[in-house]
């Protein structure tokens, strides 16, 4: 049987194990692999800084992969598939879906379209464990809460599909000649601030599998307990291999169940669970990343302050542990999760700035910005979410850090000019005497912050702001 030529598109997919729609084309034909660089569809979305530098090392690592024939193209993937087809005969296109809502709209209008010019299109579940639209509750609604959408709906759907290995007899269609080089798409920054960024990380489909691997061997026992603490290595930080689709969820699903048990593989699998209920929010509600899924909180009295927001993106709060946070997101593009919580809660609650702007800077500042996790997480934080944290629910910093960190490990490792200052102060330095202030070196004011608000006094505003709306929605029934 004479085999025809399949184009597959890369998206967020950028591995060969486990990829159905590559095992498809693999299978069928001679395969042309191919990435296009789409930066008109997503409009506000855009892909951010940080996510963009991880991108340039994962295509070039795929590439490799590919022995130098990926195919990387820059502009509107509809006439450039069009003409790929073309130029190489091509009688069939595949892909794994996306679930944006931006993306969902552009490739549903790909497929008729290339569909209607007799190419025959199929698309591939490869990102996600369950399809958004198959959990449902049994009126078959969207689930709205967490807890019954994992437990009832998803461990009792079908369970995820075992991973697919890596082609194993993979024939290539001719090189494409028009292709430019990784470089071409100017991914990295023309200063070269991305140097320190990416040092502290390993990219490619290979080591995220490693990184898996090591996770699952020195992390995964004690992870329900051991991932409060950011001084301990018990996350896994396979966010950003997951967002590019250098791991799938179900090779991270199965290979977690064969290595570990008990309380610790239920806690770990129900973090998957969260990945696949923001995706789900977001495919059930097009506009999460702008509309709070909760409208009572279109009313909310936040501020404008551009000082005190600057203050938080740069870590220069004055307290030690949102600052440790905030830099390690700068530093690195990643934050730990606990640290993540206690960040957004001090934007939107003791500094009342509109979580759009956390969402925004997430977006920027993180290697592994998705955006129906960033969305979801600032939703929750905000308690404007449909299963979010109680807006009462405000973080202390203080107490965060003594019990969460109670060594310093990590607030030190990021905020190092306190090193000296002794544990009893670390989370407060404010409190500490004078004299040892001096002897730890600090001035409050000009080597380390003074304190941007007063947790108890905005707290109070807070609450003050949270139940002027309450009252506002009570009255309007």
């Amino acid at each position: 049987m004479k085999r025809k030529t399949v184009i597959c598109w890369f998206r967020q997919d950028l591995r060969l194990e486990d990829n159905p729609a590559l095992f498809v084309a693999a299978e069928e034909g001679y395969v042309l692999p191919v990435y296009i660089l789409d930066d008109s569809s997503p409009g506000t979305w855009q892909m951010g800084s940080a996510t963009r530098c991880w991108l340039h090392h994962s295509l070039v690592s795929l590439n490799r992969s590919f022995d130098g024939k990926l195919g990387i193209f820059r502009g509107e993937p509809l006439e450039i598939l069009k003409t790929l087809a073309r130029q190489h005969k091509a009688e069939k296109i595949v892909w794994n879906r996306c679930y944006e809502p931006w993306r969902m709209k552009r490739d549903q209008g790909i497929k008729a379209t290339l569909q209607a010019e007799g190419i025959e299109v199929s698309s591939f579940n490869g990102s996600l464990l369950w399809e958004p639209h198959e959990v449902l509750k049994q009126n078959n609604t969207p689930y709205r809460v967490f807890t019954p959408f994992f437990r009832r709906g998803c461990l009792n759907a079908l369970p995820p599909r075992t991973p697919l290995p890596a082609p194993q007899r993979m024939l290539m269609a001719d090189t494409i000649d028009n292709s430019i080089s990784v470089q071409d798409l100017n991914l990295l920054p023309s200063i070269p601030w991305d140097s320190q960024l990416i040092s502290h990380w390993s990219v490619g489909e290979n080591s995220a599998r490693q990184s898996l691997l090591r996770f699952l061997d020195q992390g995964l026992n004690g992870y329900k307990e051991g991932r409060d603490f950011p001084g301990q290595n018990h996350v896994s930080r396979l966010s950003p291999a997951l967002h590019f689709g250098e791991l799938s969820p179900n090779t991270v699903w199965y290979e977690a169940k064969r290595c570990g048990s008990g309380q610790d593989l239920d806690h770990f699998l129900s973090e998957l669970g969260w990945r696949e209920f923001a995706y789900t929010l977001l495919y059930h509600n097009h506009d999460m990343p702008e509309k709070n899924l909760q409208s009572a909180f279109d009313a909310f009295p936040w501020v404008h302050n551009d000082e005190t927001l600057i203050r938080w993106q740069q870590g220069m709060t004055g307290y030690p542990l949102v600052d440790a946070g905030m830099r390690e997101l700068w530093q690195t593009g990643y934050m730990h999760n606990r640290v993540r919580m206690i960040t957004g809660s001090f934007l939107v609650k003791n500094l009342l700035l509109h979580w759009h702007y956390g969402q925004q800077w997430f977006h920027d500042c993180l290697l592994d910005a998705d955006l129906a996790n960033n969305s979801a997480g600032w939703q929750w934080i905000a308690g404007c979410g449909v299963d979010a944290a109680p807006y009462f629910r405000v973080f202390n910093p203080v107490r965060q850090g003594e019990k969460f960190d109670p060594d310093g490990t990590y607030t030190l490792r990021f905020v190092p000019e306190l090193a000296k200052l002794p544990k009893k102060y670390l989370f407060n330095p404010w409190e500490a005497p004078k004299n040892i202030l001096q002897e730890a070196g600090i001035t409050l004011g000009k080597t380390y912050p003074e304190p941007i608000v007063d947790l108890a006094i905005s707290r109070n505003r807070a609450l003050s702001a949270y139940a002027s709306i309450r009252k506002k929605k009570i009255q309007e029934k």
